[in-house]
């Protein structure tokens, strides 16, 4: 019987090969080591295979599409329903499969490697900030416990600890001094690595046709327009922007019965990242919006107005999502209201 799909569970050294017919009864079951992998796939015939989109689950993807076959991923959570029996290795490349042939299943789009590229920007550019945001509550609280304080943010520290380390009125010790000396340093480093991390971001957006287009809406800056491409490039497999919007989990979470639509607060489903990057650019319209007249700030103002500024920036977050979603998938160019 002919394979029409693969159901592979992936891992670091060993592979799970399920293969079923178009009727989805199992036809072949199979562990492969990595070094087996490809060549295990090249003597298939052109079929569907399909991963969870986990860790090297992209590279794999472009791999075997390079060997001709299609290649879909699926986020783990779809598959659990379908998993029979106990969790191990086959039943999760069986409950895949069984999975993949559901008609209504949605699946992750995959990326390239210049997603990748980006993508791995933004995460060192994520975890520089987290880390320098760390150092900083860290100094403080220890500064603290020698009765100096300074204030949350990191300029204030950044200005106000050389000081601190030359007063020698303070009741810092000779010992003490030199420790926080050495994270002050330790913070210096942390911020010139995310100075160089911002320059090859704004590198990025000014290579790239769809982060140059984005880059003219209102509320999306270099930042939020290379994390769009890094994470869904131009967006097209998203069927309109309403569809985007609730993917970024900008849109109400819904618990309804009996025919009655009970709307909470936003899903926060999908990326996170890409959510609150689109909120923080929402929120600096909003804080511009009081003295200005084009329609978009006289919707802005009437909303606060009438729902206060909170879930007007989330509502203002939302539309960002949307003109992004049109401006990357259908290639148009902004074109701000008036």
């Amino acid at each position: 019987m002919k394979i029409t799909t693969v159901g592979l569970d992936i891992a670091k050294s060993v592979f799970h090969f399920v293969g079923v017919n178009k009727a989805g009864k199992l036809v072949r079951k199979k562990m492969l080591k990595r070094c087996e992998l490809l060549s295990a796939i090249a003597r298939l015939e052109p079929c569907l295979i399909v991963m969870e989109a986990c860790g090297g689950a992209n590279y794999w993807a472009r791999e075997f599409t390079q060997l001709g076959h299609e290649v879909k991923l699926i986020a783990p959570q779809f598959v659990v329903p379908y998993r029979q029996g106990n969790k191990n290795d086959y039943n999760d490349a069986q409950a895949i499969a069984e999975a993949a042939q559901r008609p209504n299943m949605r699946f992750v789009s995959l990326k390239s490697v210049e997603q990748q590229d980006v993508q791995m920007l933004h995460r060192m550019r994520e975890r520089l900030t987290k880390q320098t945001t760390a150092l900083v509550n860290q100094v403080r609280g220890m500064l603290t416990e020698y009765g100096i304080v300074i204030a949350k943010s990191k300029a204030a520290f950044r200005n106000r600890l050389p000081d601190i380390l030359t007063d020698y009125n303070n009741p810092l010790t000779v010992k003490g001094r030199g420790i926080f000396h050495e994270l002050y340093n330790e913070f210096m480093a942390l911020e010139q690595k995310l100075v160089d991390c911002e320059k090859q971001v704004l590198q990025e957006h000014k290579i790239n046709p769809t982060c140059q287009r984005l880059g003219k809406v209102l509320g999306i800056g270099p930042v939020t327009a290379t994390a769009y491409y890094a994470a869904v490039g131009e967006g097209k497999e998203f069927y309109n922007g309403r569809h985007f919007s609730a993917w970024c989990g900008l849109v109400p979470k819904q618990h309804s019965s009996g025919g009655k639509d009970n709307l909470l607060g936003i899903s926060k489903r999908g990326n996170a990242y890409l959510r609150t990057l689109f909120i923080h650019g929402a929120r600096a319209i909003l804080r511009h919006c009081e003295t200005k007249t084009d329609k978009l700030s006289l919707w802005a103002k009437a909303l606060i107005e009438r729902r206060g500024f909170n879930r007007a920036c989330i509502a203002m977050a939302n539309k960002l999502a949307r003109i992004a979603w049109v401006i990357a998938a259908r290639g148009e160019e902004y074109q701000p209201s008036k």
